[in-house]
């Protein structure tokens, strides 16, 4: 008999990371489906929450899947490669790994690890060259205490990972398979930096386009749970089709540069089924918002802390 897969953490930190979602909200996934779509993969934080059996991970950094594609082939040339790195962590090393093209893909992976580790709160940002352009943070710890990149590696055993866009592979969903969609969070007309910053990467068209596709899958018979800004111009794209439950979901934000800017903000959830004892949870608040065309729910966790 086979030994059951050991439930892993995310290896990665994630600039809008779901840590928070699946600590304090993890009833609002549906307790049964078939296969498991993640087509903004980044952290993984749900997958790796919900450990499903059969999952399809994507994402269009050809970089992250090539992380998680050389982890789950054969992490044991990564992991060599990170204690060198670890070994040799210093402010000039970082800036020389930092810009380094990498030959191999146990390479490849093994700076982005490094990198993601020891660089300003986890982000991954990119020049208009495509190059990796964070600067150093104050972590310096690349090997982490109690993490089996074994079990990591079979974890990942049985999902195919994938570099390829979002409307790809949620035509790949069938009936009773579930999506779990985490866009970037661009909106419509808004001027803030981040949002900006996403712009380049996921446009406003492009959320439209996510809308579309999810709708269609949805009307194929695929459960589909959605995060995204909480923003007007989001509501309206979600509420026009009728079948989607819109709710708020509070957490701290780990965004700014200066703690002291870091404070309360919101997230909706999407869904195309009710969510069981939402009302019920202990853990939440839950507030009645008038709208048009739903109610929304708004959700303050005790304990939303990010990542």
């Amino acid at each position: 008999m086979d030994s059951p897969i050991a439930k892993v953490a995310p290896f990665l930190k994630w600039a809008g990371g779901k840590r928070w979602l699946v600590g304090k909200y993890g009833f609002v996934f549906p307790e049964s489906f078939d296969r498991y779509f993640e087509p903004f993969l980044g952290g993984g934080a749900v997958f790796f929450y919900l450990s499903p059996d059969r999952a399809m991970l994507s994402d269009i950094n050809d970089e992250l899947i090539n992380c998680y594609k050389s982890l789950r082939s054969d992490w044991q040339p990564v992991y060599k490669k990170l204690k060198i790195h670890q070994k040799k962590h210093s402010d000039d090393y970082y800036y020389r790994v930092r810009g380094v093209n990498c030959r191999s893909d146990s390479s490849s992976a093994a700076r982005m690890l490094y990198l993601n580790r020891t660089c300003f709160n986890g982000l991954y940002r990119v020049n208009l060259k495509g190059k990796f352009n964070v600067p150093k943070g104050t972590k310096s710890l690349v090997l982490l205490p109690n993490e089996s990149f074994d079990d990591i590696s079979n974890r990942l055993s049985q999902s195919e990972i994938s570099c390829r866009g979002f409307e790809e592979s949620i035509r790949e969903a069938d009936e009773n398979d579930f999506i779990y969609s985490d866009p970037p969070y661009t909106v419509r007309h808004n001027l803030n930096n981040f949002i900006k910053y996403n712009e380049s990467l996921f446009s406003w068209s492009d959320q439209v386009a996510l809308a579309d596709s999810l709708r269609t899958a949805s009307l194929r018979g695929v459960k589909i749970l959605a995060s995204n800004a909480d923003h007007e111009s989001i509501r309206e794209i979600y509420s026009d089709f009728g079948i989607w439950n819109i709710y708020r979901v509070s957490r701290k934000s780990n965004l700014a540069s200066a703690v002291e800017h870091r404070g309360d903000t919101t997230e909706l959830l999407i869904s195309n089924y009710k969510i069981k004892g939402l009302e019920q949870s202990k853990r939440t608040e839950v507030l009645q918002l008038a709208s048009s065309t739903k109610s929304f729910v708004s959700l303050r966790s005790s304990n939303t802390n990010h990542f």
